[in-house]
């Protein structure tokens, strides 16, 4: 078994779904952390899970419009790690242009 952990950034267009992170092909990752952290006005994120890379549906939601304040970093950031499979999809939204989405994984090949 080979162990890579990678960081995945993005600062993503407001109110647009964004993929953040994609599990590459034969390979199960740990999501250690996703931080939210907001540069400007007080708004909202979403972040979801879409097992085997579908279309997001309302059960892929870990947060959908959770407030963050003003130049701030979300208190609802994740450290408790989770597993994804091959081909899930961790993805992002914003409700402005502000905002910026760090992920950090273990990649087990």
């Amino acid at each position: 078994m080979t162990v890579v952990y990678v960081t995945q950034q993005s600062n993503p267009a407001a109110t647009t779904a964004t993929d953040l992170y994609t599990v590459p092909t034969v390979s199960v990752s740990k999501i250690v952390t996703i931080t939210v952290c907001n540069q400007g006005v007080a708004g909202s994120f979403r972040i979801s899970r879409s097992v085997g890379g579908g279309a997001t549906v309302a059960k892929d939601y870990l947060f959908y419009d959770a407030p963050i304040a003003a130049s701030g970093t979300a208190p609802y950031v994740i450290t408790t790690p989770f597993f994804a499979n091959t081909a899930d999809k961790i993805r992002i939204y914003a409700s402005h242009a502000n905002m910026s989405f760090q992920l950090d994984a273990q990649e087990n090949t």
